[in-house]
């Protein structure tokens, strides 16, 4: 092969020869590794084989098809539908045509065998009724390019010739019983055919044994890569007709300047992540003068369109030429026409059973000079709705190749009959999907459905926050408790080893792709600006800043600080806190959406004490400051705090020698040969006993009350300070 690699190992495989599920499972996986195979979450296997009926005992036949929403990639034996193959071969005789194949799915459910209970995917009949034991349904690139080509009926000739196939071509149906159907004829009327080409869908291959499936699927593919490919190269500079823009030097900057601004414009129904790609083929493409036509015909295969919408938004920005301004003006511009026609696009095409309007959003943004922008609800949908539309890419780029530059003649071969074919719109030889049969997809009842069944989102969820300080102590566990709620965080402290420490914990009760960490000095507005740029470029805005991290100054054996110790102190507790808050303000006025601040403060602020009189002095401040930014920042950004009474477990500032100073301070015995912890438990204790509840104040308990005050929970609070004091008397309010 030329482009693909045989993965199979029959060591490995003769382990499961009795197995034949697990060897299903084997099977997919190996397909699933590959995206120029298959995408994410996409196609289908299946196998035919004989199992005990655990009523009769008898061998029956039975199919077992990748269940709805599986990946091949990662599916094992548990994400497999199996069903009775003699009772689906009956639902033939239920069927009432076309009309009303939906109501088909339900029959499903009840041809399960045993106790197997994973919902069928709307794609098992056209695994039940192909007569091969095993059947692998595919989305490689190359097949959909050649199945998105105006003259793919012809060009499949071609290829069968070159390459000594029997492809057959079978014109657009939307995936269901009625599919199923006409593949069957298809292989009974084409005795010869090794396998299906679905107008603008995707490929169908088989084989009498698994490696004999995986094999031809994995040849067919290649040799479908080498076909368009050559079409590619015979092209050359000229794909896409050509370059139109070139991309901008500072083009990292302007992502980064421009993600916030675009996010906030897209979140008019609710918010989103976001993920750039400026890969070079995605350049080529957003350059190109064919771009705008092509993404305004939107995708051909149903897997890409359900994650990439009707069509991505084009901005007509000309990187060359326009600035900034003008491109957050032609954002602006661009993003109110799609929502407007993407509601004219529903009411036009719903009926009275629709499903509701969703977000009217677009789900991709493509920007010349800087790339694609892909926006979901938390990273990895985000990267994977990039992928998919970058097959989508890879895809219009072999059709337009496989036209060879001519005007196609006649009808579509994509629609079922020549009066369908004005219902399918073409450019340089591409298909996409008509709208009637987008929005059957799109607002499919079986699809909402199982939108329906699908867990409710967290608290959290969409949101994005930078936690300051989140190495260690408050920071650290704050961190933890907004990532199980849904939150992608970016975990700044000024240890940077802390900080990555913390993102490693924190991604084992989350998503891995929700979590990052970088080094943030809070002396310096450029570290700062640093770490907001990482968050903005990692997740694509931000919705919240929290700042845990503070220094407790020790002072000497005479209790006297320094003059430096006093400015250091104020400089990291007080001001700190201002250029933290002045820097995500450019974020967050630009991205023009509601967003929370959210500092720490101390009981200290309000009880004057010996010997701690820059770190008291500095919390004081920090009360104020929350008030001003409170009044300052409305509405757009509630501005809060929590002021906690000493927290010991897990703090940073709490080193044993300033342990042992405190409790040496408070008459405390201690012995030299006991651990940190222990003397830590000792001052806690004692710090315990002065609050009127008697128990210690912990992080936990700390980051609950901050993820009280970043969460809607408390949306109508702001200037406001919590006490997590335990009821300490001396820091009531006067």
């Amino acid at each position: 092969m030329k482009y693909l690699q045989d993965l199979w190992d029959d060591a490995q495989a003769i382990q499961w020869e009795s197995d034949p599920l697990e060897l299903l499972c084997y099977r997919s996986n190996l397909l699933g590794a590959d995206l120029r195979i298959t995408n994410f979450g996409g196609g289908n296997t299946s196998s035919k084989f004989e199992l005990p009926d655990p009523f009769t005992g008898k061998l029956v036949p039975v199919l077992a098809v990748k269940g709805s929403g599986g990946d091949l990639g990662s599916i094992t034996r548990g994400g497999f539908a199996v069903l009775y193959l003699e009772r689906l071969e009956q639902l033939r005789s239920i069927y009432r045509g076309v009309a009303h194949e939906d109501e088909m799915v339900a029959y499903y459910p009840l041809s399960a065998f045993g106790e197997n209970r994973v919902a069928a995917s709307i794609d098992t009949p056209l695994h039940a009724f192909l007569p091969f034991a095993h059947v692998d349904h595919l989305h490689p690139d190359w097949a959909i390019a050649l199945a998105a080509s105006a003259n793919g009926k012809t060009k499949l000739k071609e290829f069968n010739q070159r390459f000594g196939r029997h492809l057959v071509w079978l014109p657009w149906q939307r995936p269901g019983f009625e599919l199923g159907l006409m593949l069957g004829r298809a292989v009974h009327e084409n005795p010869k055919c090794d396998g299906i080409i679905l107008g603008g869908h995707g490929l169908f291959t088989w084989g009498h044994t698994q490696r004999e499936c995986y094999s031809n699927s994995l040849r067919v593919i290649d040799q479908l890569g080498e076909f368009v490919q050559e079409h590619q190269q015979r092209i050359g500079p000229s794909l896409f007709g050509g370059a139109r823009s070139e991309p901008r030097p500072n083009a990292a900057d302007i992502v980064t300047s421009v993600l916030p601004y675009l996010r906030g414009k897209l979140a008019t129904v609710r918010r989103s992540i976001a993920h750039h790609s400026g890969s070079p083929e995605v350049m080529q493409f957003v350059n190109s003068r064919d771009a705008e036509a092509l993404a305004r015909l939107g995708t051909s295969c149903p897997d890409h369109f359900i994650r990439t919408r009707i069509r991505p938004l084009y901005v007509q920005w000309n990187p060359g030429t326009e600035d900034f301004d003008r491109l957050k003006e032609k954002i602006t511009v661009g993003t109110k026409k799609y929502r407007e026609e993407y509601i004219a696009y529903y009411h036009s095409l719903a009926q009275p059973d629709s499903p509701a309007l969703r977000d009217p959003n677009p789900s991709v943004v493509l920007i010349p000079g800087l790339g694609m922008f892909t926006f979901g609800k938390d990273k990895k949908e985000a990267r994977i709705i990039g992928e998919f539309y970058l097959n989508a890419i890879h895809v219009m780029a072999g059709a337009t190749a496989l036209g060879g530059g001519e005007a196609h003649q006649g009808p579509l071969p994509q629609a079922p009959s020549r009066e369908d074919s004005v219902h399918f719109s073409s450019f340089n030889n591409y298909v996409a999907l008509p709208l009637r049969e987008a929005f059957n997809i799109e607002y499919w009842r079986l699809e909402e459905a199982k939108l329906r069944r699908m867990p409710p989102e967290k608290e959290f969820s969409r949101r994005i926050f930078l936690i300051v300080g989140g190495g260690s102590g408050i920071g650290r566990v704050t961190a933890k408790r907004l990532a199980e709620r849904g939150a992608h965080v970016m975990i700044g402290d000024k240890d940077g080893k802390g900080a990555a420490e913390a993102e490693a914990e924190v991604t084992r009760t989350s998503q891995k792709e929700a979590v990052s960490s970088c080094e943030l000095d809070l002396v310096h507005r450029h570290s700062i600006a640093r770490a907001l740029k990482a968050a903005v470029t990692r997740f694509g805005g931000l919705d919240g800043v929290i700042n845990t991290a503070a220094i407790f100054p020790a002072p000497d054996v005479n209790g006297h600080l320094s003059d430096e110790q006093w400015r250091f102190t104020l400089d990291i507790n007080v001001t700190g806190n201002y250029l933290l808050a002045d820097e995500a303000c450019k974020v967050l006025l630009s991205q023009g959406t509601p967003a929370v601040m959210v500092f720490t403060s101390s009981a200290n602020a309000v009880v004057p004490k010996r010997g701690s009189e820059a770190y008291d002095v500095s919390k004081t401040a920090v009360n104020h400051l929350i008030r001003e930014l409170a009044v300052g920042l409305a509405p757009l950004v509630r501005v809060n705090g929590i002021s906690p009474a000493t927290v010991i477990e897990g703090s940073a500032m709490f080193s044993r020698d300033r342990v042992m100073a405190s409790l040496t301070k408070y008459n405390i015995p201690y012995q030299d040969s006991e651990s940190t912890e222990e003397l830590r438990t000792k001052l806690a204790e004692f710090y315990a006993r002065r609050t009127l509840t008697g128990r210690s104040v912990t992080a936990e308990d700390c980051a609950e009350a901050i993820c009280w005050l970043a969460g809607d929970h408390s949306a109508k609070t702001t200037g406001h300070l919590i006490p997590v004091d335990g009821g300490l008397v001396e820091a009531f309010l006067r």
